[in-house]
């Protein structure tokens, strides 16, 4: 949502020659989906997408993007350790945190068990998810 972002990452994406591949959209997410679904040429089409959101749509955003990722594309959820809270007992856990470690223990959970994905957990920073889009 935040261009000056972008911005900061353009001259890296200009170096890497994939300036024409990027659309920024400024927008909240889940209407700029719906809105790129609405183009049946963008179904399949995409080969990677990245996800750092709020974590109570993530399944919301994984359906949409399930739509337009192709087989053998790259889905990446960003935040699915949530600091390490997604394995500690719910006692230690701050309160602050429990919210969204809900949220994040079932969006994993759901992945495990989704068949059209195939999944690598990788403790990298806060975690991160890679779905292989099968």
């Amino acid at each position: 949502m935040n261009k000056d972002t972008y911005e900061m990452g353009l001259p890296v994406i200009k170096k890497a020659g994939v300036e024409h591949k990027i659309n920024f959209i400024q927008s909240q997410a889940l209407s700029a989906l719906d809105e790129l679904l609405k183009d049946d040429a963008n179904r399949g089409s995409f080969d990677f997408a990245f996800v750092d959101a709020d974590k109570v749509n993530y399944q919301k955003y994984h359906e949409r993007l399930l739509q337009l990722v192709k087989v053998g594309g790259i889905i990446v959820y960003d935040n699915t350790l949530w600091l390490g809270t997604v394995a500690m007992p719910e006692e230690f856990v701050k309160e602050e945190l429990k919210p969204t470690r809900f949220y994040s223990i079932e969006f994993n959970k759901f992945l495990a068990n989704d068949d059209r994905v195939q999944i690598s957990q990788v403790p990298l920073g806060d975690g991160i998810t890679i779905c292989w889009r099968l």
